[in-house]
């Protein structure tokens, strides 16, 4: 086989290796499926806000001068730092697809020791419902205080902070995070679904 023809089978395998394993498993409501493919999505424009601003360093973000680094250490990029804040955030909320796929029940063959094996209901359901209870009460927090003008930690915004939404760049940072809201309720939804379902044998 030529190198082109491989180059043109590997693709293929990977797209039937992807379809398969996030294909929906017998049972999962239409709903539960639509709910899981959204979380990564309401978890986006955050996460591309991030980047755009403190990576790339593009003027959608109002510096106020100090050190924005905040508790980083020295050896840590506050540029490196977002990059990976995304990626891991991005990360973390496609699990929630897992709770409506097959590898959300059956452990991928690429899982030492594990492949192939029936994934424990609560291995899947404690981590969910902890992470949707966790999320929920931050971001709801977070902005009922932006709501108040005050900041995470109950201090009032003053006239030159980044999420003083009175300027438009304020205001994007309003709109790329107001979308977070959703994720714990969402996987909530999902987990609850995938625990029904489990329970059920389905």
């Amino acid at each position: 086989m030529t190198e082109s023809a491989v180059a043109a089978v590997r693709p293929g395998r990977l797209r039937a290796a992807w379809a398969s394993a996030h294909a929906p498993v017998p049972g999962v409501p239409r709903w539960a499926r639509a709910a899981a493919l959204t979380v990564p999505l309401v978890v986006l424009p955050s996460s591309l806000w991030r980047i755009a601003g403190v990576a790339l360093h593009l003027p959608i973000v109002r510096h106020t001068g100090g050190d924005e680094s905040g508790n980083l250490p020295s050896w840590l990029p506050i540029e490196l730092y977002v990059v990976l804040l995304s990626i891991l955030s991005e990360l973390l909320a496609f699990t929630a697809v897992g709770l409506v796929s097959t590898w959300g029940e059956v452990f991928p063959k690429w899982v030492p020791f594990l492949r192939g094996r029936r994934v424990p209901t609560l291995a899947a359901v404690v981590p969910g419902a902890i992470g949707a209870t966790v999320l929920t009460c931050l971001w709801t927090w977070v902005f009922v205080m932006l709501a108040f003008g005050r900041n995470i930690a109950g201090d009032r915004l003053t006239a030159d902070s980044p999420l003083n939404a009175d300027t438009w760049q304020g205001a994007l940072v309003v709109v790329s995070y107001v979308p977070l809201v959703a994720w714990g309720p969402l996987l909530a939804a999902v987990t609850f679904a995938y625990h029904r379902r489990r329970a059920h044998g389905a």
